[in-house]
């Protein structure tokens, strides 16, 4: 469940500071020109092409897991499914567990995103994603599936078991749209979300305890919400373990990309097709050009045209069974949008601060804030904002790790 836009990454060496032109300055400028061409020797810049993966975008091994999804059979298949759901950061800290009539689901701690999640509340949101889309893959593979949450007592990294046997095969809607799910960074039309669509969305969480969607909708609560973002956004990169842990999965080359499967890159960015082909020949960014990229965007294109963010909540923000619950009601929601038309992305920001506070034992400015944005009685999750997409440049590919690597 990414939320963190040029900063998600294992880190790679950066130019010194102010050497050369700066991919998060180019971006700026090509936003205004996009046709300039910048020429910089064509030795240089084929080299680059090449190990940045510039003309093959969506290739290679670390993007099979979405050719692969749904060729497979038996309980494996329902993992394919899995390991395609949102995380935070795309660093995918799952485990699996597979039987012939059960799956294990577990949390992988060596992948948290430290700083940015220090109780672990997205990494289990993201589990929670991934269980849906088990869930959703079981009955389309001709099972029937019985699910306990947390089933180990005093284990906190089993998360859940799903218990299968015989039944009717059926694919749903939601299972449809799995490969089409993707984190849309980029820039949304305007134009209102019509009510009948966010009460369909509202309507996913009908059957799960706890977990429900608060919409915030009206310009009032947009710019309130937006001016929010920003600012959690802005203390997140002044928190320097928050940028390292968010800068620490960002993949910057191909190498990197095909290794490592996992984090956040260029082509998920949002950005258009030119735009992304010239960032990736220019030398890698530094953590503070990053920082500074994800802090504009989130300002001047992901708050600025947001029809609507949404809220997950539960009665218990810290328990991991509501944290899981709620993963799955996100997934869902984040399956109807692209069954239906719709973008969505994640943005934890707020939530990250407000856990920051928490672990530091700073005043609750964020805590606060956001708990002000939701009903009483019920505390916020994550939160995400959705619209109409302008174009595809926010629907690429992200790298993922197949099932057969996260089967133990």
């Amino acid at each position: 469940m990414p939320t963190k836009q040029a900063p998600d990454a294992a880190a790679t060496a950066a130019p010194a500071e102010g050497a050369g032109l700066s991919r998060r300055t180019f971006l700026r400028r090509a936003g205004a020109a996009a046709g300039a061409v910048v020429v910089v020797g064509a030795g240089g810049v084929s080299y680059r092409a090449y190990d940045n993966g510039v003309f093959s975008t969506g290739d290679g091994p670390a993007y099979d897991a979405w050719r692969e999804w749904d060729r497979g059979d038996g309980p494996a298949a329902l993992v394919a499914a899995a390991v395609l759901a949102p995380n935070p950061h795309n660093s995918q800290a799952w485990a699996f567990h597979v039987q012939d009539d059960q799956i294990d689901l577990f949390a992988d701690h060596d992948r948290s995103t430290g700083a940015l999640d220090p109780f672990g509340r997205e990494l289990q949101v993201g589990l929670g994603a991934a269980l849906e889309n088990l869930l959703l893959a079981a009955p389309a593979h001709g099972y029937r599936a019985v699910t306990r949450l947390r089933p180990t007592p005093g284990e906190p990294v089993h998360a859940a078991r799903v218990e299968l046997s015989g039944g009717a095969r059926r694919r749903s809607a939601l299972y449809e749209a799995i490969p089409h799910r993707h984190t849309d960074r980029s820039p949304y039309d305007s134009g209102p979300v019509p009510a009948r669509s966010l009460a369909a969305m509202s309507a996913l969480a009908d059957d799960l305890p706890h977990a429900r969607v608060h919409w915030l909708a009206d310009p009032t609560q947009l710019r309130r919400t937006g001016t929010l973002m920003v600012a959690a956004a802005e203390a997140v990169t002044r928190d320097r373990q928050q940028s390292v842990d968010g800068f620490r999965l960002f993949r910057s080359d191909w190498d990197a990309i095909q290794r490592h499967k996992d984090g956040l890159t260029l082509d998920t960015q949002g950005l258009s097709e030119l735009t992304t082909v010239a960032a990736k020949l220019l030398p890698s960014y530094s953590r503070a050009n990053g920082d500074s990229f994800w802090v504009d965007q989130t300002r001047d294109v992901h708050t600025k045209t947001a029809a609507a963010y949404g809220i997950v909540t539960v009665p218990d923000a810290r328990d991991d069974a509501q944290r899981l619950t709620g993963g799955r009601l996100l997934q869902r929601i984040h399956l109807w949008t692209a069954a239906n038309g719709l973008s969505l992305q994640h943005m934890n920001q707020i939530t990250e601060r407000a856990d920051r506070e928490r672990q530091l034992g700073l005043s609750r400015r964020f805590g606060d804030a956001i708990q002000a944005l939701v009903p009483a009685g019920s505390q916020p999750l994550v939160a995400f904002r959705i619209g109409h997409p302008r174009s595809d440049d926010g629907r690429r590919l992200s790298p993922r790790r197949p099932a057969r690597e996260v089967i133990a």
